[in-house]
């Protein structure tokens, strides 16, 4: 049965990628009606929000957009960047909601920033704790344990990622209409936009509980 999860759960992962690309691809054909880039949006909601100490600055990669408490950077792809597109403003604006949240101390991305350093350290030795479980699952069960315990505070990660992601949707959808950046006719397609990101992390938390039960279940079957 948990095979045949895995399974659904990579094809729905393929799916929701690719999904992802092809609505990039539609919206960054739609030009905003005031020719305003990617940068041009940050900068503005940054600005309009009180938010003061952060940079905007341009990253290699494709929709590699992120925001950097540590040097306070929204850092927006070139894709993005330079881009006049309604794909374009839908992710400057959503980048900038994480500084905005950083800024007025939101509570869940409070959490998720204090659990950066455990697992960056559960990520790095984890793979190499389970395999070692696994092994000697029989003699040292207590490693295995230890593996399950690191990833399942990846796993947790991946959940507390839900609600920041989607209140940082949000509030870039927010102010996109209260700005005057988005209006009827490309209100929906922003959403749309940012609703196929959001996707993408749901399917990658699910997809680490249904790891971290296989896990579960290897270590509760190990005497049988």
């Amino acid at each position: 049965m948990i095979y045949i999860i895995f399974i659904a759960i990579a094809i729905i992962s393929w799916i929701v990628q690719a999904r992802l690309q092809s609505k990039f691809k539609k919206y960054s054909q739609v030009p905003l009606r005031n020719g305003m880039t990617g940068r041009d949006v940050a900068e503005k909601m940054l600005r309009e929000n009180g938010v003061d100490g952060v940079s905007v600055i341009s990253t290699r990669g494709h929709l590699t957009d992120h925001f950097n408490p540590q040097n306070m950077t929204v850092n927006l792809s070139e894709s993005v960047y330079a881009s006049n597109s309604i794909a374009a403003a839908a992710v400057a604006a959503h980048e900038c909601g994480h500084a905005v949240q950083h800024a007025r101390a939101y509570a869940p991305l409070k959490m998720r920033s204090a659990l950066v350093p455990v697992v960056s350290f559960a990520s790095q030795w984890m793979s190499w704790v389970l395999l070692a479980g696994i092994l000697t699952i029989n003699v040292f069960p207590q490693l295995m344990l230890a593996g399950i315990i690191l990833f399942a505070l990846t796993t947790l990660f991946s959940f507390i990622t839900l609600p920041v992601e989607i209140d940082a949707s949000r509030r870039a959808l927010a102010w996109l209409d209260e700005a005057g950046i988005t209006d009827y006719t490309t209100r929906d397609q922003a959403r749309d936009a940012l609703k196929a990101a959001a996707y993408t992390y749901v399917v990658a938390a699910l997809g680490s509980l249904a790891t971290l039960v296989y896990y579960v279940m290897i270590f509760l079957g190990r005497r049988e």
